[in-house]
């Protein structure tokens, strides 16, 4: 659906999901590829919390090893494999130089850990592991000399907001509604016949109900709030919340590798390539019990995060270096570990009846895994409601990722199609949209085709396809969420994005429960999930 009409707006689902997160995202689009009506609601933006607060890696957690999670490795390096072919434009290999720091884990425990790591997944498209003397190249340029040897092993990047967000657009296509600033907040069951849902407009307070066979809690950090709706006793688990935080810095080195720090407390750290003139570094671990609404970054957290940096690179980081920062909080099952770092991050999902009607609750979880979790709680509804499809997910792409698995290869015959395109902009927006780009560039033959040039590369075009296919309402939404633009343009293209995008939201798009023409809301300040550090 692409309107907003309430008197579009299906008044029973088969499913209702709360929250727009990676998990929820993943399975409505799962339950409506099945067949299923289904409604997505979000009370924020889409990816607007825990989803776009990761290190953006697709992978097994190789510190999990530690742990003992063999299980959970070996099935997120499986899906590992599954999602680089079903979205090559978001999700690319990279390769990690690991230094060995003397005195910590020993080389040969190190190249074990390896050696069990690129075995449990099934390792194919990728290289496998190998021990490097640091001296004279690439990899041991940045480190200071005492650092002579290391390790390299590949995992994949992931732009992770993108992932959520092209979740959610393949649930939309469909046949799911999905409806951002969206609240639910009502819960109550009918009697045997499933639930009432009541849904709030976060824009405009008018609020609605709809009813639904069945609900999926996938509120993340606000599972348990979403739990309380129903009654102090809902909900058979206890969640453990646990904020990671990183920070942008200026480019700490050249090459498109990437490092893994060991530190003396047994955590690491990521130095990863990001947005081509920035660093990116993180995370970190730490109990919160702060406001879900307010998650920042602690002057402490980086600090630590700039010693690990400190403790490897020549030169030496520091907190003013800091150019942008951003925070989230994991809502992870409470195993009963003493520290947050040990905590186990896979995930649970559990179904309840509620007078008879039935919810089905996810638990933790992390990125590389969503598409796994959202195909384990389908089976798990179908068979609960005694309709819907069979799986399909494990073989299809993701909007905008038919390209033969090949990106480079696509990108090529993508600049010979339409060769008046700038280079560097057909490279951004292949990453972006992938193979959708042809669509939306479909009968466009020169620059004056892509309508109003807003500044810094950033055309009319783009943003229209943001606003009627992509759920963005707010220049947050676009510069943030469904993009890094926020980085890279000045402020007066971000200007001219907004007038653009409060003009195109006069038009109905998707985005709210209740119709409404021009609302009058304000972007939401940037501090709010994407801060300046001046920590």
């Amino acid at each position: 659906m692409t309107s907003t009409d309430k008197k579009q707006t299906s008044l029973h689902y088969d499913v209702v999901v709360i929250g727009g997160g990676v998990n929820g995202a993943g399975i409505a689009r799962d339950l409506a590829g099945r067949g299923l009506n289904v409604l997505l609601c979000e009370k924020g933006d889409l990816a607007s919390a825990t989803s776009s607060a990761s290190t953006k890696l697709i992978h097994g957690g190789l510190r999990y090893l530690e742990h003992y999670e063999f299980k959970l490795v070996r099935e997120s390096l499986k899906e590992r494999e599954v999602l680089l072919r079903a979205a090559p434009h978001i999700i690319w290999p990279m390769e990690f130089m690991l230094p060995h720091y003397p005195g910590l884990r020993p080389r040969w425990l190190i190249r074990l850990g390896l050696l069990v790591y690129d075995l449990l997944g099934g390792r194919k498209s990728l290289p496998f592991a190998r021990g490097r003397l640091l001296g004279g190249t690439a990899w041991g340029q940045p480190l200071k000399k005492n650092y002579t040897h290391g390790f390299t092993y590949a995992d994949c990047w992931v732009e992770d907001t993108r992932l959520t967000i092209l979740a959610a657009v393949d649930a939309a296509q469909r046949g799911a509604q999905v409806l951002t600033r969206t609240a639910c907040i009502g819960l109550k069951p009918r009697g045997g016949r499933g639930w009432t849902v009541t849904l709030q407009d976060t824009i405009t307070d008018e609020t609605g109900s709809v009813t639904a066979a069945m609900v999926v809690n996938a509120a993340g950090p606000w599972v348990t709030k979403t739990l309380d709706l129903i009654g102090p006793e809902a909900g058979q688990y206890r969640t453990r919340l646990v904020k990671g935080s990183h920070i942008i810095v200026p480019r700490l080195y050249q090459g498109e590798h990437a490092y893994i720090l060991q530190n003396e407390d047994k955590r690491i750290v990521f130095v990863i390539p990001y947005e081509k003139k920035f660093s990116l570094v993180g995370t970190t671990d730490i109990e919160y019990t702060g406001s879900l609404d307010e998650v920042r970054i602690s002057l402490a957290e980086v600090e630590y995060l700039c010693g690990a940096v400190s403790r490897y690179f020549k030169t030496p980081l520091k907190p003013e270096d800091v150019q942008w920062t951003y925070s989230g909080v994991r809502p992870l099952i409470d195993d009963g570990e003493d520290t947050a770092s040990k905590v186990t991050r896979d995930y649970h999902i559990d179904i309840e009846d509620f007078d008879a009607a039935p919810m089905l609750t996810v638990y933790g979880g992390k990125l590389t895994t969503f598409r796994q979790m959202s195909e384990k709680a389908a089976d798990l509804v179908v068979e609960k409601l005694g309709r819907g499809g069979a799986a399909w997910t494990r073989d299809a792409f993701l909007p905008g990722g038919d390209m033969n698995y090949d990106f480079h290869a696509f990108l090529k015959t993508l600049k010979r199609e339409y060769n008046w395109l700038p280079e560097q902009l057909a490279y951004r927006l292949a990453r972006a949209y992938g193979s959708t780009l042809r669509d939306m560039l479909r009968g466009m033959k020169r620059m004056a085709d892509l309508g109003e040039h807003l500044g810094d590369g950033v055309y009319e075009f783009e943003i229209a396809h943001l606003v009627k296919n992509e759920f963005a309402l707010t220049l947050e939404d676009v510069i943030w969420r469904r993009s890094k633009l926020g980085l890279h343009i000045r402020e007066t293209t971000q200007k001219n994005i907004r007038r653009l995008v409060k003009a195109l939201r006069k038009r109905p798009v998707q985005g709210s429960v209740m119709e409404w023409e021009d609302d009058g809301a304000e972007d939401e300040p940037a501090a709010a999930t994407e801060e300046s550090a001046s920590a």
